[in-house]
């Protein structure tokens, strides 16, 4: 995948839209109602796009949505690409170009997660912090993009400080609770066991999941200012006793989905 690659799908997708968004945000499994909330609305189905991947999971539907939240211009990407759906690496590097691409300055990244710290519960919204990539893959790995950004790029401050405080200030003023903490990503699709669990607690992560991370070392190579969000839906695996399934990671992100959209709306607002 070259320049071009991305550079023929951002063309693609700008001859249908009207404005260039400011603001791009990833929505996870189950997180998908937030596009109900925008004005204005162009929806663009990831599989109308020529040599864009295909999304699979349950809880994604794989479309651009562009429009306006407040006075923003948006574009939610309903719908990510996994490594465990068969993608290459470099495949997980696809939204933050194309956001790049279309003059996006913020991108926001969202998702599922499990609970490893012993003192979140199930429907908590936490802000990543930071991250720990024990997937053991790098979308940036391969021949560096020089249009996109440096072959060696700084993730200091992965996560944006000035976002965050943004983030908290939002979770304030709508009294809405909010965590904060490390997100560890694995490569899944299966979940964590419980002695991986108690490895992840003793190397500092507060939940994991199955993506993010590579969308994240993609957006901080080509200059995006970014920003994440973790929907704690599960406690992870032998912190409870029951089973764990994506059904109950869906049916958690629809009892959050009013305050998810309430503290989303009030920080895109802000920025």
């Amino acid at each position: 995948m070259d320049y071009s690659h991305f550079k023929q799908i951002a063309d693609n997708i700008k001859s249908k839209i009207n404005d260039e968004p400011e603001i791009a945000i990833i929505l996870g499994s189950g997180l998908g109602s937030l596009v109900y909330e925008v004005e204005n609305k162009i929806v663009i189905p990831y599989c109308d796009i020529p040599n864009m991947p295909k999304v699979t999971v349950e809880g994604h539907a794989g479309e651009f949505v562009f429009g306006t939240i407040g006075n923003k211009k948006v574009v939610l990407m309903a719908g990510r690409f996994h490594y465990y759906e068969g993608h290459k690496a470099e495949v997980l590097k696809t939204l933050p170009y194309i956001c790049k691409l279309l003059g996006a300055k913020v991108f926001v990244v969202t998702n599922a997660a499990g609970g490893v710290n012993l003192f979140f519960e199930a429907g908590d919204l936490m802000i990543i912090n930071d991250h720990i990539n024990y997937g053991f893959l790098n979308s940036m790995i391969g021949q560096n993009i020089d249009e996109m950004g440096l072959r060696f790029f700084d993730m200091t401050e992965a996560y944006s400080k000035r976002l965050i405080e943004i983030l908290r200030e939002c979770g304030k003023e709508k009294n809405i609770p909010l965590k904060e903490g490390v997100y560890l990503m694995c490569s899944g699709p299966n979940f964590e066991t419980p002695a991986e669990i108690r490895a992840f607690r003793k190397l500092g992560a507060d939940a994991v999941g199955m993506s993010t991370v590579p969308e994240v070392l993609a957006a901080r190579h080509c200059g995006l200012e970014v920003a994440g969000i973790s929907c704690i839906t599960n406690m992870a695996a032998g912190i409870l006793s029951e089973p764990l399934s994506h059904k109950e990671v869906i049916e958690t992100t629809n009892k959050v989905k009013d305050k998810f959209k309430d503290l989303m709306k009030a920080f895109i607002d802000k920025i």
